[in-house]
């Protein structure tokens, strides 16, 4: 689900020309999220100044927080759950019988 995703998670995106590739999360907003090296755009700078050269710099792009999903270390797409206890709730997946912990969501 999407909005347990945040700041640094590894993802796999599901959809447009990135399909299929992984990234670390940038940024996040409500309903977009920048991912390192995906959604590359070109963006052309101008002659501010004397010293200034026009350049063409690229970029990442949000795209919409739909088109991806959290993934494990091998980069295949997993389905997280949470389960709460007396002292903290975790955000988990499951592989074959194994629960794994990908990260602790709140405390006391």
């Amino acid at each position: 689900m999407s909005k347990w995703i945040k700041k640094g998670d590894k993802v796999l995106v599901t959809a447009g020309n990135d399909r299929g590739r992984t990234g670390s999360v940038l940024r996040r907003s409500v309903d977009h999220v920048v991912i390192q090296g995906m959604n590359i755009r070109k963006k052309h700078a101008k002659r501010r100044s004397e010293v200034q050269t026009p350049s063409i710099i690229e970029m990442e792009m949000p795209i919409h927080i739909s088109k991806v999903r959290l993934c494990d270390e091998e980069g295949k797409a997993v389905c997280v759950r949470t389960r709460r206890s007396k002292k903290e709730k975790v955000l988990f997946y499951m592989k074959g019988d194994k629960e794994i912990v990908l990260r602790t969501l709140k405390k006391g």
